[in-house]
């Protein structure tokens, strides 16, 4: 199954997996991201027509000391309105 566009989960490793992001705040091109781009807009920062910020959500420590860490689909099926 294909992620959503712009869904956000919890992985248990802390290292970008091919079609997903990790929610640092990280600034992103527009012009090579321009559908989630039309998600996000930029409600989590950026220079408008120019770049945009993933959403910056903390890590989750776990028992162990480890971190969980979110991250964004940067690719998938877009999400439409019915």
């Amino acid at each position: 199954m294909d992620p959503i566009l712009g869904m956000v989960c919890l992985f248990p490793w802390n290292w970008d997996t091919a079609g997903w992001a990790k929610c640092n705040g990280r600034l992103l091109q527009i012009s090579q991201n321009p559908a989630l781009y039309s998600l996000l807009g930029n409600e989590f920062g950026g220079t408008p027509g120019q770049t945009f910020a993933l959403p910056s959500i903390p890590a989750i420590k776990t028992a162990n000391g480890g971190d969980v860490d979110y991250y964004i689909a940067t690719q998938g099926v877009y999400p439409y309105r019915e």
